[in-house]
């Protein structure tokens, strides 16, 4: 099967085309990588490349209890344990960077921090976990201002930059799941009149300015992006009047920079979005030059073909690689997969992490 071979992902030689998905684990205790997340990664060494937990940019960003961060040199050295935890086991590495924007409570970031966004439109249609008091309602975020937004994308050059020395593959730019960058590119959280605003070449032209200093930072083979086109998540409209437009624009300019792969999330399984309304997923790779990653709802090495079969280079899998370690293993050899346990998917510790039996 396909799914099983080697091939290359600009030039990074991958021993199948099984990607880990990015999920947010939340221990990373005080926002530090450590050794049990090196333990944790590196168990799932199998797949031919990993995406690493969403992980912040800047304490600005950190809107939830215990994620990782890649803005201070400790951080920087626990994601270098980890990486060479991963390239041990001769696994490959992207670490996902992002920005929560409205989606954090003033409990979970680091003091003197605040909460920002394109726009004064605050998250109401759910609560925020915090450690300290529990659920809480999100924060009334501040409006970028222009200076925000040159620091915010500085914020990524920087970490993206560090993260490469420190001995990352690539990094994967997050502008999906309703978090900053999406935020941006949604007309019902992005309000603003000015060059960030308005029509969809000005929603997307914070991510594209992102994207563009990254890749002349770091280069365009190690340069991955995600979107989640018609996802809900954290109150995002799903669909809107120039979504095709918008994702036409966004693949066409990224074209242009050449990066690796675009990454688009499929929220109708695990977050129960509701079906695409087009077909997206090929506007996207009919306008883009690179690899397309695809997945959701993929537990057997049949639907991971099917995937491939329609025009995907890889395939990503989440939750199964929660408690099946050695997913790939068991998908070739089509073993019955151990089913996780939620109460344990955010909380501290082993349990449920590397010990998962």
């Amino acid at each position: 099967m396909k799914v099983f071979e080697a091939t290359t992902l600009s030039g990074l030689k991958l021993k199948n085309r099984i990607v880990m998905a990015p999920m947010t684990r939340s221990r990373a205790i005080d926002n530090i990588p450590n050794d049990l997340m090196k333990e944790y990664y590196s168990q799932r060494s199998g797949a031919g490349l990993i995406l690493s937990e969403a992980t912040a940019v800047s304490p600005n960003g950190t809107g939830y209890p215990r994620i990782p961060g890649a803005y201070t040199d400790e951080q920087i050295e626990g994601w270098k344990n980890v990486i060479e935890g991963v390239h041990s086991n001769d696994g490959r590495f992207f670490v996902q960077l992002f920005h929560t924007g409205r989606v954090s409570s003033s409990l979970n970031l680091p003091e003197g921090s605040e909460t920002l966004a394109p726009s004064i439109v605050p998250l109401t249609e759910m609560e925020m976990y915090t450690d300290q008091k529990g659920m809480q309602p999100h924060d009334i975020p501040k409006e970028m201002s222009h200076d925000d937004i040159l620091q915010v994308q500085e914020e990524y050059v920087k970490a993206a930059k560090n993260l490469i020395e420190a001995g990352a593959d690539g990094i994967e730019i997050h502008s999906a799941n309703g978090y900053l960058l999406d935020q941006f590119l949604d007309p019902k959280t992005n309000l603003r009149t000015d060059r960030y605003g308005g029509d969809y070449k000005g929603r997307s032209t914070f991510t594209l300015e992102i994207t563009k200093k990254v890749v002349e930072a770091i280069g365009a083979d190690k340069v991955g992006i995600r979107f989640s086109p018609y996802g809900v998540v954290n109150g995002m409209s799903g669909d809107f009047e120039d979504i095709v437009e918008l994702y036409t624009h966004l693949s066409q300019e990224l074209s242009k920079m050449n990066i690796a792969y675009i990454h688009i999330a499929d929220q109708r399984a695990a977050m129960e979005a509701p079906e695409f309304a087009t077909k997206i997923w090929k506007t996207i790779g009919q306008n883009f030059n690179g690899a397309l990653l695809g997945g959701g709802d993929v537990n057997t090495a049949e639907k991971a073909e099917e995937l491939l079969n329609d025009g995907y280079s890889l395939v990503y899998i989440g939750r199964p690689f929660i408690a099946n370690p050695n997913l790939v293993d068991k998908l070739k050899n089509k073993e019955e997969l151990v089913q996780l346990d939620p109460d344990k998917l955010y909380s501290p510790g082993a349990d449920g992490y590397t010990d998962w039996e």
